[in-house]
């Protein structure tokens, strides 16, 4: 088992400078570490170690999905799906259709009609997919009142989907806006039932992200309407330059899900503008609405708010157009980050903010890089003392240790953070003891007789069960720790982990082989320990 292939000798050779190249960005200037990754292609790991909130600074905000919202926006949607299903089948309805807390609900007196509105709606209860009591859960509950009543009513079930589905959404969303104003390396995840813990990294400004996390950014187009108008077809929305009342139709023209870009540019006179375009879909209903309308004014509606309301010379069938509405540059960049990363499915409130700044950032890092190299120095004298030559070896094989959990952090992107740090100093531990675990192991064998070689091997054979079920109850503990938990206790559980995997090759496989090449080169007569 002292016996090495040439090849393995290579592979571990060589998995140690890869492993060593890939944190020399790390300990290299930011400007010196930039400037070399430019001249490599964006795929290529060649990228420093990145630092979380709490060794560089940066804001902290802790979301919570407003379920109110979701509820009224799920309920808005089923009312215009129970007059799209009995539209399409032509069934005649009495009073309008009336939104409740939890439903909506539509009366049809004509029994004929009545039989085939439920057949239709019936429809709109689509299943969950999860079973639950033997029966198949549903997003909403079809039952029938008096006089041709019926009732469509959201159900628990559904209401945990639909918050769960924007939870979802808004994570991506929010991923997508704070990537747009070039911000890095966010960690935006969930913690608890409804709420969305956002911290960004270098970011010392809270109210530019409170802006970005704040808007909803849903933008319709409609028109404005006309005199005379009934009030209950349009909606009074400030004008959000002159804070004028406007009233704008309810009906909406084109909705903002239809946009595929949006970008700040300029307009002839040189005020900034925002420039969209719309899908397929979305410039066909906007040509025919703009053609349709023409002489009369269209606002452009952001959360409620009009931003613009132009007045429609012509006809605008390109399938784009742009928006302006007095902005700054700054402005207008923000909304086309806004537009382009896509409207918020639900109203998200502020629970806790915080910022940290880079002076608390730096202290943290002297006080983690105190803690490990004092951690350290400890643990090699040890080894040194204890065990001499072959101390030597595990201390080496400790360094090569420490880089490859650096390495592996570079290849998968992880983020370092102070708990992080405590788990690098606990595998160095714990990487030792695998050493000690094998040198004992062989003191054992060689005080029972057996030949320097036959010790050795023993040694490495019978310790490597003891140490992979170690290892492995551990591994276990750090997978439990890093799905369970949420911020540092995800941190330490990262580097606890990559911590266990590096020290099977650096404990066992890397000190086997000094070893085996000492044995080879001096052919002792005496163990050194």
């Amino acid at each position: 088992m002292l016996r090495f292939a040439n090849w393995k000798i290579a592979a571990i050779l060589l998995s140690i400078i890869f492993g060593a190249l890939l944190v020399v960005p790390s300990l290299l200037p930011p400007a010196t570490s930039a400037a070399l990754a430019s001249h490599f292609p964006s795929w290529a790991p060649v990228r420093p170690v990145t630092l979380g909130l709490d060794l560089q600074g940066g804001s902290h905000v802790l979301l919570k999905v407003d379920s109110k919202d979701v509820i009224k926006t799920q309920l808005t949607n089923l009312r215009d799906d129970v007059r799209r299903t009995l539209s399409e089948a032509k069934i005649p309805i009495s009073g309008g259709i009336g939104i409740l807390p939890m439903g909506v609900q539509v009366h049809v007196p004509d029994p004929d009609a009545h039989a085939r509105a439920v057949t239709k709606l019936d429809g709109l209860t689509a299943p969950l997919g999860t079973a639950l009591l033997g029966s198949s859960a549903t997003t909403y509950a079809l039952t029938q009142g008096d006089n041709g009543q019926i009732l469509l009513t959201m159900t628990q079930a559904g209401l945990q989907n639909y918050v769960e589905q924007a939870i979802a959404r808004s994570i991506e969303v929010l991923r997508k806006r704070i990537d747009g104003i070039g911000t890095k390396e966010a960690s935006i995840q969930r913690e608890g039932l409804d709420r969305i813990v956002v911290e960004v990294p270098g970011l010392q400004d809270p109210n530019e992200l409170k802006k970005l996390l704040g808007s909803t950014a849903k933008l319709d187009f409609r028109m404005v309407a006309d005199p005379g108008t009934d009030p209950s077809e349009y909606d009074l929305l400030k004008d959000k330059d002159s804070g004028q009342m406007i009233p704008v139709l309810k009906q909406v023209m084109v909705r903002g899900e239809d946009l595929t870009d949006a970008q700040q540019g300029f307009d002839q006179s040189g005020q900034p503008v925002v420039n969209f375009k719309f899908n397929i879909r979305g410039g066909l209903r906007f040509g025919e609405a703009t053609s349709q309308n023409i002489g009369k004014l269209f606002a452009i509606v952001l959360d409620k708010d009009v931003i613009s309301a132009p007045r429609i010379d012509s006809a605008i069938t390109g399938g784009g157009g742009y928006i302006f509405g007095h902005f700054t540059v700054a402005g207008a960049t923000q909304l086309a980050v806004l537009l382009r990363s896509g409207a918020l499915p639900a109203k998200l409130s502020i629970e806790e903010e915080r910022t940290v700044g880079p002076g608390l950032g730096q202290d943290s890092i002297n006080a983690g890089k105190k803690a490990a190299y004092l951690g350290t120095a400890l643990v090699v004298a040890f080894m040194l003392v204890s065990y001499g030559l072959f101390g030597v070896f595990a201390n080496i094989a400790l360094g090569v240790h420490v880089t490859l959990i650096f390495a592996l952090m570079v290849l998968l992107g992880s983020t370092l953070t102070l708990p992080g740090i405590a788990g690098i100093v606990l595998t160095i531990g714990m990487a030792v003891d695998s050493n000690v675990l094998i040198y004992e192991r062989i003191r054992e064998e060689f005080k029972m007789g057996r030949s320097i070689i036959s010790a050795l091997d023993a040694g490495f054979n019978r310790a490597f069960a003891t140490i992979v079920d170690s290892n492995a109850t551990m591994l276990i503990a750090a997978v439990i720790l890093f799905l369970l938990g949420s911020g540092p206790v995800k941190g330490f559980a990262v580097t606890l982990a990559l911590g266990i995997l590096t020290t099977i090759f650096t404990a066992v496989t890397m000190t086997r082989l000094m070893i085996a090449m000492w044995y080879r080169f001096q052919r002792p007569t005496a163990l050194p320990i």
